[in-house]
């Protein structure tokens, strides 16, 4: 398969496959500050028998599913390639096939994996993945969709034989030293899955390309060192993110034209020239801003490892939304919004899983504006829709049921200013916003960024990282969470691999630094309030009878859209009968219950209604008694006596009363008459005939002779 392709495999899990394809390009490229790695995920519809549903019947853009399992797969692998591989390369894994058991993220990275090492590109793994979950207490490796849905502790695990290199997922707001033991336990099921990648290099490994590193001017570079490591250090401790910009590309320049008067450039152009510097310069940050670290525990704004940056927060802060907050941390801000809504507003979700609906919807949006850049705006990034399902998984174990709150929620963060850990000033901001709206979530959520230096044998965690820590750092670890625990971790690194043990030490600073934070959020709101925003819809809910929703749609929908109209009410039917009306106010929401009733009601034993007779035949009368509904008084039901004509007692288009007496299991309804008249034998009342007439004078009868 794919023998074009630098490297190849094939990979089958039960009745997973997926295909995975890794190229690079011939062609070196210019030097970037990121590695030039592309990594796309797609889910073929046929590989659950399905053709897809839109126009055209192909595969559509990749959803946010795909676009997640793409980011996984990066995080892990972009580590790996060596800084001075200088080619575009591409991974592409494809889902071929699907058990609709077996997730395929997991096989998707070992299968990156295995293609980049077979291949000739230049590639420091084998890396191996699995998945944890754990159900009442046990741990289980690579669980099935159904057992993640069970499980408490759901986490996709990445590493090599020493190390872990990266870890997403999330937690019942689970304590975390529990957390640090599924992540030892994924660790100890990876050795086998190495094994397996060694053994296919061995067998069809092609010998790696060579590296040619660019060089640069020896004397260019010794000379920008000189001239820009004290400036450099004066920078170290300035608070401002944009204030230690400005005086780094100053140093930049001063250099460069310092240097121009001192050196004769040869062949070298001016624009590679300052590229050298440029370069110079942003290693000896680096230097300075771990050395600071290291040795003096200062860090590049100023404060100690352990130390937050200032906080703020109000809420209540945009006068028509249903809740809104504002949270505010050192340069990074969060301004949250919440929108309540109908069933019938739920996010219609389709994966390989199936189709299913969401009732919690969180979306993150990163404008330029936030870091003073300039950029087109289209259609959500790959970096915002991860940093949303990560807040969103940060949030979901607090979200009250449908079943507790009849409510969509919409939550949607706007980053008006970024300086690093955006995903978890969003966490801290929503859960502001939700109790501003009154959503009566279980606890307060909050998130922390930590980061990590480590210099040989030394290593310092970075609580609450700054923008250069993160991109200068070697470690970018987000952990959310209640009081109680745990609900959403993801770490990424930028060496290869970490400790068990640092991770340790790592999610327990992440620990105090969310109580400091859950703190300051209490002091602002600590609870959600009593009642909804008086601008939020209000949503009652009601039972119909399955066989009745036919009926109170209509055709074409005309009759539920009539009710809506009348009633200025929305509502949304579900296919088991419940139906929820959103009203402004209780008194057009029983108007429209009244509504739905008078169309949907089932006759009950026992009850009286008066109806219409809308037939009669030899046997009985056919009473409507409620819209649609008919039941039959049998003719021994329309009078005490004998009743010879039905008739004699009702005729079509009377309207009576009746009780009903009995409905079998096809729904017949039987009815007896109310006020029953009562009869002579003959079928004549009995009150209308003449009480003068004398019996004794009746002739005798004559015998009748059957022949």
């Amino acid at each position: 398969m794919a023998k074009q392709a630098d490297g190849a495999v094939f990979i089958t899990y039960g009745g997973t496959a997926l295909l995975v394809t890794a190229v690079a390009s011939k062609e070196t490229i210019e030097e970037d500050e990121f590695f030039p790695l592309t990594v796309d995920y797609r889910e073929r519809a046929y590989a659950i028998g399905r053709i897809p549903g839109v126009y055209g019947r192909r595969e559509p853009r990749p959803g946010v599913g795909e676009t997640l399992i793409a980011r996984l797969i990066d995080h892990c692998i972009r580590p790996l390639f060596p800084k001075e591989f200088r080619h575009e390369v591409q991974v592409i894994a494809m889902t071929l096939s699907s058990d609709q058991e077996n997730p395929p993220e997991t096989i998707a990275l070992i299968g990156a994996s295995t293609a980049l090492c077979i291949s000739d590109i230049p590639f420091n793994g084998p890396v191996a993945a699995v998945t944890v979950g754990r159900i009442n207490g046990e741990f289980i490796i690579n669980p099935t969709y159904q057992q993640i849905d069970e499980s408490d502790i759901k986490l996709f695990v990445t590493g090599n034989r020493e190390a872990i290199m990266s870890v997403e997922g999330g937690a019942d707001q689970v304590p975390e030293d529990e957390v640090i033991e599924a992540i030892k336990f994924a660790h100890e099921h990876l050795g086998p899955i190495i094994d397996l990648q060694e053994e296919l290099v061995r067998a069809v490994g092609k010998p790696k390309r060579p590296i040619e590193p660019r060089e640069r001017d020896e004397t260019v570079t010794s000379k920008a060192r000189d001239l820009a490591l004290s400036r450099i250090r004066n920078v170290i401790g300035i608070s401002s993110k944009q204030e230690r910009r400005e005086q780094m590309e100053e140093i930049v320049e001063d250099v460069v034209t310092e240097l121009i008067g001192e050196i004769q450039l040869d062949d070298q152009e001016p624009a590679d020239y300052a590229k050298d510097v440029a370069e110079v310069i942003s290693e000896l940050e680096k230097q300075e801003m771990r050395r600071s670290i290291i040795e003096e525990g200062k860090r590049i704004d100023g404060r100690t490892p352990d130390e937050i940056r200032p906080i703020t927060a109000e809420v209540g802060v945009l006068p028509r939304t249903h809740g809104s907050a504002l949270f505010t941390r050192g340069q990074t801000q969060s301004l949250c919004t919440v929108t309540l809504g109908t069933s019938a507003d739920e996010e219609v979700v389709k994966d390989l899983e199936g189709e299913w609906m969401k009732h919690f919807i969180l979306h993150y949006n990163f404008p330029p504006f936030c870091t003073g850049e300039v950029k087109p705006i289209r259609g959500p990034s790959r970096r915002e829709i991860g940093h949303g399902a990560l807040a969103e998984r940060a949030l979901e174990p607090v979200i009250p049921s449908r079943e507790e709150f009849p409510y969509t929620i919409r939550v949607v963060s706007e980053i008006l200013e970024s300086n690093a850990s955006s995903s978890m000033a969003t966490v801290c901001s929503a859960t502001l916003a939700l109790m501003d709206a009154g959503v009566p979530i279980k606890e307060p959520v909050a998130g922390v960024g930590v980061g990590l230096v480590k210099e040989g044998e030394k290593e310092v965690i970075l609580v609450d990282m700054v923008g250069e820590e993160d991109f200068l750092g070697d470690m970018d670890f987000k952990v959310a969470g209640t009081k109680r625990g745990v609900t959403a971790i993801q770490m990424d690194i930028k060496i290869e691999g970490i400790t068990i043990e640092t991770m340790r030490r790592a999610i327990h600073k992440a620990r105090e630094a969310r109580m400091i934070v859950l703190d300051k959020m209490a002091e602002v709101i600590d609870r959600p309030r009593p009642d909804i925003s008086p601008y939020a819809p209000r949503i009652f809910t009601m039972k119909i009878h399955p066989t009745k929703i036919r009926e109170v749609i209509g055709p074409g929908g005309s009759v539920v859209r009539k009710i809506q109209e009348e009633a200025g009410v929305l509502i949304s039917i579900q296919e088991d009968g419940v139906v929820e009306i959103a009203a402004v106010n209780a008194e057009s929401a029983e108007k429209a219950k009244k509504m739905i009733n008078d169309i949907a009601a089932m006759p009950e034993v026992g009850k009286v209604y008066s109806g219409k007779v809308t037939r009669t035949t030899s046997f009985g009368a056919f009473v409507e008694i409620l819209p649609g509904q008919e039941g039959l008084i049998h003719i021994s039901e329309l009078a005490d006596g004998y009743v010879r004509r039905v008739e004699d007692v009702v005729k079509e288009g009377d309207t009576v009363k009746v009780k009903v007496i009995s409905i079998d299991d096809h729904g017949k309804v039987d009815l007896t008459l109310l006020h029953k008249p009562t009869l002579r034998r003959g079928g004549g009342r009995r009150n209308d005939r003449s009480s003068s007439r004398d019996r004794s004078k009746r002739s005798p009868r004559v015998p009748r002779i059957r022949y």
